[in-house]
């Protein structure tokens, strides 16, 4: 283990043999970091919070501070994190509540770049990025594999359904079903992640027939329910990959962004 001799590090605090801490940084009481975790000089890490292994913590990044809702009372909340995340500079990462489930979980192989930030109660999938200054409110839910751009902001309660993609400076209202393109304030859909598709080895069958479920829902002029109904009719059965599509559609509780 290789903590730099200014670095505090809390008796209860439990840390892999290998885990390297920089100059200046305070971790706290009942933080956890596993194996091959290096955490840079001046980051603070408070707890309760599990971190797991090979994730490298940038300087000046705060990782499970209390929330900043204002209903929070002190009380015992937690923070966890996965394995092969990057949080870079300034990136400010919030406990839960016990207004919710009480936990703020982010998954596996995350890119989190500079001042990005997670609130309180916050689900992250796994292989997101999130560019400069992009922010989650409170008791954001995300997928696998969610693009956000720069400067994107996401209001609180939101479902970022998995492969979604938010272009630069996206000010989010609304749910987002998988695989959708957003941009603008508010954000508006502009199709679906088909390059993202391709990159993952998708066939050209399923990504026409992914076009034909977006423009269902999104160039017909139906109601979500009855879109819906035709999606599993005629796109479900022969497009399996669909079935992501319309559970995101189903599960929205603020709407889907159109």
């Amino acid at each position: 283990m290789k903590i730099h001799p200014t670095a505090i590090i809390d008796s209860s605090a439990i840390l892999a043999d290998d885990v390297i801490v920089g100059a200046y940084t305070i971790i706290g009481a009942e933080v956890e970091l596993g194996a091959g975790c290096e955490i840079s000089s001046h980051v603070v890490i408070k707890g309760p919070t599990k971190i797991g292994k090979n994730n490298r913590i940038f300087q000046f990044a705060t990782v499970g501070e209390d929330c900043q809702d204002k209903k929070y009372k002190g009380e015992r909340t937690f923070l966890e994190i996965g394995d092969n995340n990057v949080i870079r500079e300034t990136c400010t990462i919030h406990r839960g509540t016990v207004q919710d489930n009480g936990i703020t979980r982010i998954g596996n192989n995350n890119l989190f770049m500079v001042n990005v930030h997670i609130a309180h109660d916050c689900v992250v999938g796994n292989d997101c990025i999130f560019a400069n200054n992009a922010g989650l409110a409170g008791h954001v839910k995300v997928g696998d594999g969610v693009i956000f751009g720069g400067n994107t902001g996401v209001h609180q309660f939101c479902q970022i359904g998995s492969h979604a993609m938010m272009g630069g400076a996206s000010l989010v209202l609304k749910d987002i079903p998988a695989f959708v393109m957003v941009s603008g304030n508010p954000a508006q859909a502009a199709g679906m992640n088909f390059e993202g598709m391709r990159r993952r080895g998708w066939s050209s069958e399923t990504i026409t027939l992914l076009k034909r479920a977006y423009k269902i829902v999104y160039r017909q002029g139906l109601t979500l329910d009855v879109a819906i109904q035709q999606l599993e009719q005629d796109i479900l059965p022969i497009c399996p990959e669909a079935a992501l599509f319309i559970d995101t559609l189903k599960s929205a509780t603020r709407g889907i962004t159109r």
